[in-house]
């Protein structure tokens, strides 16, 4: 079996590397915040492969014993179904955004957070379209943090509720990618949802910096056509 890549030393590095001036008090909430979207990443790991086992014909007893809980404990722990269409990048993005929402001590997860969540995944097709489109990443990051002021108090624990705005943007994400005859949604649905959604912050941000509805949209068909292309001739 190959070895977790995640180690604790990495992982207190981060952290070192991202608050070097902190003292270990301020280091201890922002290690409860990250061991969260580590929980949550489990959660995400062990639904997909509840998912596969479903869709592979197992009975909810069989996948209940596999977890070590009973029939009815496994179906509890189902996710929302409009996330089964989600790829492993797509619903980090959801966790991301939630992550990210908690550290600036915001009590739900809007669309702002969203696109901070679809930076967190560099290698996704989303980003990899900011990029062609912006040059880098870096004045998505910039704009996005200088609209998402952060919160006074503690972070919230807990869960975190959608937005309006937030919960319109995944349930168009599934949209979007049926309409592209796609039968997954990844994080360039995630990204042409965002900015069809006027009001809210992540198309209030993009929008500013130039990315629109119609150039997210035909930027990420050039890039989903570039892959196709090059699947052909490998």
């Amino acid at each position: 079996m190959t070895p977790l890549t995640v180690k604790l030393q990495e992982l207190i590095d981060q952290i070192e590397a991202d608050l070097p001036d902190a003292d270990p008090v301020a280091k201890i909430g922002e290690a409860r915040l990250r061991s969260r979207t580590l929980v949550d990443l489990g959660d995400q790991l062990v639904d997909h492969y509840v998912h596969a086992a479903r869709a592979d014909g197992a009975s909810w007893s069989q996948i209940g014993d596999a977890l070590g809980v009973t029939k009815q404990a496994a179906q509890q722990r189902r996710s929302d179904p409009q996330f089964e269409r989600y790829t492993g990048r797509a619903r980090h993005v959801v966790v991301l955004a939630q992550d990210r929402a908690r550290t600036l001590k915001h009590d739900r997860i809007d669309t702002g957070h969203l696109l901070l969540g679809l930076l967190g995944e560099p290698d996704g097709l989303a980003a990899k379209v900011l990029v062609s489109l912006l040059g880098s990443l870096d004045p998505v990051s910039a704009a996005a943090h200088a609209a998402l002021t952060p919160g006074e108090g503690k972070p919230p624990s807990g869960h975190l509720m959608l937005t309006e705005d937030a919960k319109h943007t995944l349930g168009l994400s599934v949209e979007i990618a049926l309409d592209m005859s796609h039968n997954y949604v990844g994080t360039e649905h995630i990204l042409i949802a965002l900015t069809r959604i006027p009001q809210g912050q992540a198309a209030r941000i993009l929008t500013e910096l130039g990315v629109t509805h119609d150039r997210a949209y035909d930027a990420v068909s050039a890039a989903l056509v570039g892959y196709q292309h090059k699947a052909r001739k490998t």
